[in-house]
This record gives structure tokens, sequence and C-alpha cells, in this order.
């Protein structure tokens, strides 16, 4: 299930870079996060549902490769990133 849109929105202007910032890795980033522990929730009551299963399973791919393109440009912006979002321990 896509996001709610006020929450889309409230996430866009939490990490955009400027007013009109919609792309940039850190807004993706944050919002697959916000799926991932969607789709997480619904794992747990729903085990049995392994399309939704691989669907996290593909998100999570993705933002790895984000946070590894993020981590290989700007180094600073990445550990900001993981700090704000609380990924790594």
């Amino acid at each position: 299930m896509a996001l709610e849109a006020a929450k889309k929105q409230e996430t866009v202007a939490k990490y955009r870079k400027h007013a009109k910032d919609t792309g940039s890795p850190e807004v993706q980033i944050a919002l697959l996060t916000e799926r991932i522990s969607y789709l997480t929730e619904h794992s747990k009551a729903n085990p049995k549902d392994h399309h939704s299963r691989r669907g996290l399973l593909m998100l999570v791919g993705k933002r790895k490769r984000l946070l590894k393109y993020l981590s290989a440009t700007d180094f600073d912006r990445y550990q900001e990133m993981v700090s704000k979002l609380g990924l790594r321990k």
C-alpha cells in the first residue's frame, strides 16, 4: 500500500534540501523507510503474505543502494541521514 498523501508530504517537507525538492536521495530514503516500516508491521500481522514480503525485500534493497550511493558521493550527508532515521546502531 502506498503512503497517505499527507504523511508523504510531511516526510518530503522534513527531508528536502530546497523548496521544490522531491527526488533527492535523502527524500527517497526517507519515503522508502516509511514504506518499509509499514510493510514490516503488515508482515508481522500477516506472516503468510509472501507477495508483500517480496515487495518489502525489494524496498530494503533499493534503500540499501541509495544509501550506498549517498555514502560514496557525500559521506557527511549519509551519516546525517542514518542518524536522523536511526538505521544503524
